[in-house]
This record gives structure tokens, C-alpha cells and sequence, in this order.
């Protein structure tokens, strides 16, 4: 299989391009990024404007497409941004994936996507799905993840307080809310894109917890 991973330098996109590289079944990762990745044999990583992405890249056919990307409003600075970033990247780089013939999609979207929600969030994470769903992927998948776990580059305060609540409370609480590691994001989003299964398809957050 040929994967491109977009999103390849965040917390859940490293962990699918380590497993990635380390599959088998994955003959080449394209991992389209704004800074350069460790150098790979099986890796080709382009550097790219998200803004101004080259249409007409041969690197765009890919067999399927691993979308990790994302921000937070504090990094973001503004509703526009944050947006733009999570919903209007991924869109585009669907688009052009599609236009190339890419059959398979697997979103990291979030616990809570909804397009009609009254959160900004969640509504963002629901309008990206509602319009992934009307381009014509034979395979769609959303991993919808509630708080993630791990290491991030970032210091993310909000996050980092309720990881430790969660920490505390989370043998309590239903499998929905607790917190899902990253590695289970990851292995959850390359089966989904090894696997191609017709049709839409969700992995909730209890399946990763």
C-alpha cells in the first residue's frame, strides 16, 4: 500500500507513521509536512504550504490518506485560524487526494463531532465529516477520540489539568471518557486505512480507551 499521513509531526500523527513504517503492508509513506521529517527508505516527506498546496503533485496518488491534523484555539489565535487548520486543510487535502484517486479516508475528527452542536469544536469537527461524506470515498472512516494521551511538543495547560483529573477519576468513569493514548489512536486509524472496509465507519472513543 502507498499511505500518505498528513499531520505526521503531531502527537497522534507520529505514532501512525512509526507504525506505519514498520508495517509490512505499507510499501511507501508520503507525509506531506510544513518542516522536514527523520529521513526514512520507506518515507518521502515533502514540505508544503497548506495554503498552497500543489495540486498537481504526483504524490497525491496514494491508495489511502491518514489525516492527523489539528490545532487548539490558544495556538491558533482565532476562531478563522482554528478553522481553517481543521477543517478547510483536511478538506482540501481530500479533495485533492480524491481528484487523484485515493479511495480510502480515515479522519482523527473528536468525541463529541457534531455539525449542528452549539460548541465551536465539536460543530467544526461535524461540518469537516458531513462534507468528507459527500465526496465519494469508497472507505471513510471517522476515529472520534475523546482526551488524548501522551507526550505533546506543545504545553497545553487545559489539557494537562484534566489528564490529571481524568488520571485520578478515570477507572470511575464510563470507557467514552476516559483518556484514549495516542497509540491506540494511531493503530486504530492504520487498520482502518490497511483494512479499506466499504462505506462510513466511526471508532468511538470507548473502542480506544
Amino acid at each position: 500500500m502507498k499511505l500518505m499521513i498528513v499531520g505526521a509531526t503531531g502527537l497522534v500523527g507520529r505514532h501512525v507513521l512509526e507504525l506505519a513504517l514498520a508495517d509490512r503492508a505499507v510499501g511507501q509513506v508520503i507525509a506531506p509536512a510544513r518542516r522536514p521529517l527523520a529521513t526514512h527508505p520507506k518515507l518521502i516527506s515533502p514540505q508544503v504550504d497548506f495554503d498552497r498546496l500543489p495540486a498537481e503533485a504526483d504524490w497525491w496518488r496514494v491508495d489511502a490518506v491518514i489525516c492527523a491534523l489539528g490545532t487548539t484555539m490558544r495556538t491558533a489565535g482565532s476562531r478563522e485560524a482554528f478553522f481553517r487548520v481543521d477543517h478547510d486543510y483536511p478538506l482540501a487535502i481530500a479533495e485533492l487526494a480524491h481528484r487523484h484517486g485515493t479511495k480510502t479516508y480515515v479522519l482523527n475528527s473528536a468525541l463529541g463531532a457534531d455539525a449542528d452542536s452549539r460548541f465551536f469544536y465539536n460543530r467544526t469537527k461535524g461540518q469537516l465529516e458531513r462534507a468528507l461524506q459527500t465526496m465519494g470515498f469508497e472507505s471513510l472512516t471517522f476515529v472520534r477520540p475523546g482526551l488524548i494521551g501522551g507526550h505533546r511538543d506543545e504545553f497545553r495547560p487545559g489539557e494537562r489539568l484534566a489528564t490529571v483529573l481524568l488520571k485520578i477519576g478515570g477507572p470511575l468513569l464510563p470507557r467514552r471518557w476516559q483518556i484514549n493514548p495516542a497509540e491506540n489512536i494511531a493503530r486504530a486509524m492504520l487498520c482502518a486505512a490497511l483494512g479499506h472496509k466499504s462505506g462510513v465507519h466511526t471508532v468511538e472513543s470507548a473502542e480506544l480507551a
